[in-house]
């Protein structure tokens, strides 16, 4: 019969996860990702607002600011949120979320009821799910419980 190797104390409490790559890593990352995620978005509203016509200079003026206004949130979110409290903390990133998925439908020529109801929508269930998060991973400033 296999049994499980003896572990110390120090080991089981110390539940720490590993870091496999550097601060340089981390650093690069916090700018690279959302740029990518921005380049994505963009890409994705133009098409929307294209309905299948030829691409112009038009469309990707507007893909290419769409890219950099939201990039520039993303950034500013990922560096001031979580020096919020949990429940404005949770309702930012709600509110990106609800404005970014009602502005990617609105260009897909639906009526500005459906998109502002999509983008509600969105927003009520991020701000739950979010909440619920912070609720139980963090004290009331917003410091980490692990």
């Amino acid at each position: 019969m296999a049994h499980a190797a003896p572990r110390t104390r120090g080991m089981i409490e110390q539940g720490r996860s590993i870091d496999v790559f550097d601060a340089r890593t981390h650093r690069v990352a916090r700018v690279v990702l959302p740029v990518l995620a921005g380049l994505i978005y963009g890409y994705w509203a133009a098409t929307n607002r294209r309905y299948g016509s030829p691409v112009t200079g038009w469309n990707l003026l507007f893909g290419f600011l769409t890219a950099l206004v939201f990039a520039a949130v993303l950034i500013t979110l990922l560096t001031v949120a979580p020096k919020l409290r949990r429940e404005v903390h949770a309702l930012s990133w709600a509110a990106f979320a609800g404005c970014a998925a009602g502005f990617l439908f609105s260009q897909s020529n639906g009526s500005i009821y459906r998109s502002a109801a999509l983008g509600v929508g969105v927003m009520a269930g991020t701000f739950l799910i979010l909440f619920y998060r912070y609720y139980t991973k963090e004290d009331a400033e917003g410091h980490r419980l692990e």
